[in-house]
């Protein structure tokens, strides 16, 4: 998926939602047991409830590992499902890859050539020549981990230089020497607040990746009036304030109320920016 194929998606949808599937069998409803493959039946649900309110789709590798063969299994057919049912939406391996660099080539051969997901999530810490290999597969992107919503950002993302430039503005500002706004995104957590202007200040053009709406305490207007540029240049991920917003039988229609709110609030937010 290009930019402007993504930028064309948010238009059309009037949305800016990525739902996020952090899909845990201890917190799925007891009704999804009595099938064949509950993680990918649950998954599935899911996504066909909320599909016409977001533009993405995030699928937490941590979720899918820890259940082994069965776990790949399901996170394998549910891009399967997405790409032959959904073919629309934007699908973000959330794995938080990155090593040396021909380690980082096998994780790259693996999630764009065996899984064909359209973007992975890596971290950057070890370097340029940790994060190109991702970077030479033509229409993939790489969403690079730059201010994140956890407690722990604070012990290294904030550390500053001599000059006052801090690590996350650090990263942001070399990896652009590696990527472009068509092949890169970052993630910055929503909870980050009125920092995102500094993130606008070294990344303009760049989409970035909001984690944290909701259940983490993000604020989406917040988010919106600092971050949003003139193409809106954000996916706002929701996970499980959508897809365990509800815990019987009704779980995929709630889910897509849920999304769909989400979905009326980010028009309101672009009709306010003028897109």
């Amino acid at each position: 998926m290009t930019r402007q194929e993504l930028i064309e998606q948010i238009k059309q949808k009037r949305s800016f939602l990525c739902v996020g599937l952090d899909t845990d069998p201890k917190k799925m409803p007891q009704c999804v047991f009595d099938l064949y493959d509950p993680i990918f039946e649950f998954n599935k649900a899911i996504i066909d409830a909320t599909a016409p309110y977001c533009v993405a789709y995030k699928p937490n590798m941590a979720f899918y590992e820890a259940y082994g063969i069965k776990g790949i299994k399901a996170f394998i057919k549910t891009v399967n499902y997405l790409k032959e049912q959904h073919p629309h939406h934007f699908i973000i391996a959330d794995a938080k890859r990155g090593d040396i660099g021909n380690t980082s080539a096998m994780y790259a051969r693996t999630f764009f050539d065996e899984y064909d997901v359209h973007s992975l999530t890596v971290a950057p810490y070890m370097g340029e020549d940790s994060v190109k290999p991702f970077l030479e597969y033509e229409g993939k992107w790489v969403i690079l981990l730059a201010l994140t919503s956890n407690k722990g950002s604070a012990d290294f993302q904030f550390i500053e230089d001599k000059n006052g430039e801090r690590l996350f503005e650090k990263v942001i500002l070399r990896s652009q020497q590696w990527g472009t706004p068509d092949n890169m995104m970052y993630v910055v957590g929503a909870t980050q607040g009125k920092l995102f202007e500094d993130i606008r200040r070294v990344a303009p053009d760049h989409f970035l990746l909001v984690p944290g709406i909701g259940a983490q305490g993000g604020s989406l207007e917040e988010v919106c009036k600092y971050g949003m540029n003139k193409d809106c240049g954000l996916l706002v991920n929701s996970s499980r304030g959508i897809i365990y917003a509800c815990n019987d039988d009704h779980f995929a229609e709630i889910a897509g109320n849920k999304a769909r709110e989400l979905q009326q609030e980010m028009s309101k937010q672009l009709d306010s920016f003028g897109i």
